[in-house]
């Protein structure tokens, strides 16, 4: 639990993590849904890098800002998205495979969450091994 804790610090201090860089960009209560928060965030992953297995605390919304994503839920099959394409994990999605298929472009992606107050908003269910 400390170590995922850190790691979150990390990610809303706009630190590398895990394959990614992650930057808070608004955080703040849903005050028409009791005990519910919204998080939107930004997420650079590096060329060639990947983000290991992982699941979300929350209802999550991606929109593709720039540079391809390999994304893949449990049960379902690998899917390579762009620019102005977007996806959406629930709660209980397990996501398998997510990584920037590209050796020279990163990946931009805009993240919004729909999660319970003071949750972090990402378990990671292994660790992480670069592809560098």
């Amino acid at each position: 639990m400390k170590k995922l804790l850190v790691i979150l610090a990390l990610c809303l201090l706009g630190q590398t993590a895990h394959g990614e860089k992650v930057v808070s960009l608004q955080q703040k209560d849903l005050t028409d849904i009791s005990g519910k928060e919204g998080l939107m965030v930004t997420v650079e992953i590096a060329p060639g890098e990947s983000v290991p297995k992982h699941r979300h605390n929350s209802d999550v919304f991606v929109y593709v800002l720039s540079g391809p994503i390999v994304t893949q839920v449990q049960g379902q099959s690998a899917k390579t998205l762009h620019a102005g394409e977007t996806f959406f994990e629930a709660p209980a999605d397990i996501h398998l495979d997510s990584r920037n298929p590209s050796n020279t472009v990163p990946t931009r992606l805009l993240v919004f969450f729909v999660k319970d107050k003071g949750v972090p908003p990402t378990v990671y269910l292994e660790p992480h091994s670069s592809s560098h």
